[in-house]
């Protein structure tokens, strides 16, 4: 699997880009009142019913502002308005978390349709049309300068493209017929050479289109689990209703009858008004932490299986090593010097351009002090280039025949038999040297492990997650590298049915799975994986079967989804605890002081020594309102949390916001109080 379409690094300019870390965020969840006053407006339009009805608990606020705000208007008084007012700030902040929470993304989405502006298509045949009427098939030419008019795959030719506009890489990428690098994003620009593309998105739905459309939020569909906490929190809010309902005959009956005014203010308060305010700000704000990091999502489904999967499947080369295998050791053949060894090793290497190839001649210069370029006389010799029938490359010079290539290629005696094979066994790749079919000695490749991986991969086992390392490598090779990473299983020399059957296994047994991919043989086991993530640099079917796409075809970012969707619920439970606990210490709080005056004994409960039934329940509102204010940042931001298990993040859940939800209610309405109380008419 390809890992990048930029231009080659070096390895040691590709170790200098570090492993971001899963808790890593771009974006703050401050927020500043700039985002509040833009956001305002978008609050305000949420108010309409129609809108409101979409979330029952906010419904309940907004149908009980509009009780209270007659009341306010038919019989005025400073408790009613005061009540009124506070009522509809509850609903305005409730909407405010939710348009604070698309707006971080318009900011992207306008940058975004800049790079829309309708290219004119110059096709194959001959004609010109505007890139708006472009249908799928057509074939378009694009030459150095020139804007991709829509979304398809190279057919013909090679050339760079800038594509800073969608995925903020200031490098040109490669773009080719014919492999896993032919996909091209409409709107990006071509910088040399000439492409022929065969156009495979409508207008108005290429990927463009979608991605304004996900990171604005118009599309965005309740998750599984949200529709479920939904439902939870409008039998929750009957519940709270019906006991509300309840208290008037109780009241007539002890002779202290509540108005409609405090009825409503109590069940405003009581509903778990807070969790049904953030919960859409929550899965918005989850999404964009993807946008965030160059990942488009094309549900909240995919965000939050990425939070629950069981089973990880990484490819070795560009996830788990950096791919470019470089030498590290040449170990002579009994009978054979050193030194012979090192002048054929370097001679067999001059002519292979691969990275394998650069890095035996670098080895030969740096340990051993031969010249990394060729002399005069060794320019007169004929190359052999690398071919997948000789698997070997080298040079023919002064009647002697030069090798390098796959040990399989070459007759190897016992001993160097043996070396071959513990090269492989410790993750390294042997690659034989021969002078005129005498094995003078092996190359040892190494595939380094990129540093960190082992502890990121501890942290997914920690979290219940079990990673399989997926590769072309034989087993030897494959289990060595395994073990050194620290991944829990391998699947050596895979091919892609072999990668759909493993995740229909994991699958069968109730597992949720992800994986990575960027070519079309990979789009099946993209399809069929819970969490596939294709690479913005591989072929239109991978993306289309993936249900994520990568902008930086960075495979590594797998980890960092899983941490992302895993932050998603742990912040949405940890809410819900917040939030429930938060109701029913309001409830403690509230009732004691609005029946002491009927019932003299339950004065005793009333431990924050409310100054008056009326103060107890304004004061009750006020926090209602304010405590939605102050969660929207964490809500947008998401919970900090270290990779643990399920038990470890209950608990942690309970004692932090479970404890919290109750103590912080007790001690926010007792300050309202004493400010309350100062109120003419009130206190």
């Amino acid at each position: 699997m390809t890992t990048t379409a930029e231009h080659p690094r070096t390895p040691e300019e590709t170790r200098e880009r570090p492993l971001r870390d899963p808790g890593h965020r771009r974006a703050s969840g401050a927020i500043t009142p700039r985002q509040l006053l833009a956001s305002l407006p978008g609050a305000l339009r949420k108010l309409h019913p129609r809108h409101q009805a979409r979330n029952p608990v906010v419904f309940v606020v907004w149908v009980g502002s509009v009780l209270v705000t007659v009341f306010a208007v038919t019989d005025p008084s400073a408790f009613t308005t005061a009540v009124a007012v506070w009522l509809w700030l509850t609903a305005l902040f409730a909407n405010l978390a939710e348009s604070v929470a698309e707006g971080r993304g318009k900011a992207q989405a306008d940058a975004l349709r800049r790079t829309k502006a309708d290219a004119v298509a110059h096709l194959a045949d001959g004609r010109t049309a505007p890139g708006a009427e472009l249908a799928v098939g057509d074939l378009v030419v694009v030459e150095a300068g020139q804007v991709i008019p829509g979304d398809g795959d190279v057919v013909e030719g090679i050339a760079t493209v800038d594509e800073s506009a969608i995925t903020g890489e200031s490098a040109p990428v490669v773009r080719e017929s014919g492999g896993d690098r032919s996909a091209v994003t409409g709107g990006t620009t071509v910088l040399s050479d000439r492409i022929v593309v065969r156009i495979t998105a409508k207008p108005g739905e290429t990927f463009v289109d979608r991605m304004i459309a996900l990171v604005e939020g118009a599309r965005r569909q309740k998750t599984p689990n949200e529709i479920a906490l939904t439902i939870l929190l409008s039998t929750l809010t009957i519940i709270f209703l019906l006991a509300v309902v309840a208290l008037q005959p109780f009241a007539v009956h002890s002779g202290g009858e509540q108005s409609v005014v405090v009825l409503t203010a109590l069940l405003v308060c009581l509903i778990p008004t807070t969790i049904g305010a953030l919960l859409s700000a929550i899965g918005i704000a989850g999404m964009d932490r993807l946008v965030q990091r160059n990942v488009l999502a094309t549900s909240g489904r995919a965000v939050e299986a990425a939070g629950d999967v069981d089973t990880l499947l990484l490819d070795k080369t560009g996830t788990i090593t950096w791919g470019n295998r470089r030498a590290t050791e040449l170990i002579p053949a009994p009978g054979a010097g050193l030194d012979a060894l090192v002048d054929a090793a370097r001679l067999s290497s001059l002519a292979d351009g691969t990275p394998e190839g650069r890095s035996v001649v670098e080895l030969c210069a740096e340990r051993h002090g031969r010249s990394p370029e060729p002399d005069e006389h060794e320019r007169t010799g004929e190359f052999v280039p690398f071919t997948a029938q000789t698997r070997m490359s080298g040079i023919d010079l002064d009647g002697r025949r030069v090798r390098k290539g796959a040990a399989s290629a070459f007759t190897l005696d016992e001993p160097t038999r043996q070396v071959v094979d513990r090269i492989s066994a410790e993750g390294g790749t042997p690659l034989a040297v021969a002078v005129d079919d005498r094995v003078l000695g092996v190359i040892r490749l190494t595939d380094v492990v990129k540093p960190g991986m082992r502890e990121r991969f501890a942290e997914l086992r920690a979290m219940g997650i079990r990673t399989v390392m997926v590769t072309g490598d034989n087993p030897l090779t494959a289990r060595a590298i395994a073990v050194e990473a620290g991944v829990d299983d391998f699947l050596a020399e895979a091919k892609p049915e072999d990668k759909l059957a493993l995740i229909k296994r994991e699958q069968e047994g109730g597992k949720l799975v992800a994986m990575t991919g960027d070519g079309t043989n990979d789009a099946p086991a993209l399809a069929q994986a819970d969490v596939g993530v294709a690479m913005n640099t591989g072929t239109s079917a991978a993306k289309e079967a993936g249900n994520m796409v990568d902008l930086d075809s960075d495979p590594t970012k797998l980890i960092e989804v899983v941490g992302i969707g895993k932050q998603l619920l742990v912040t949405r439970g940890a809410l819900t605890t917040f939030s429930l606990a938060n109701d029913l210490a309001k409830y403690f709080a509230v009732l004691p002081a609005m029946f002491a005056t009927v019932h003299p004994q339950l004065d005793r409960l009333n431990v924050m020594r409310l100054a008056s039934p009326q103060s107890a329940i304004l004061s009750a509102v006020v926090f209602n309102a304010l405590i939605i204010l102050v969660l929207i940042p964490l809500a947008l931001r998401g919970v900090r949390w270290k990779p643990s298990g399920a038990s470890a993040l209950l608990r942690r859940n309970l004692l932090v916001y479970g404890l919290g939800g109750v103590v912080t209610p007790f001690a926010g309405i007792w300050l309202i109080d004493l400010l309350v109380r100062l109120l003419p008419g009130i206190g």
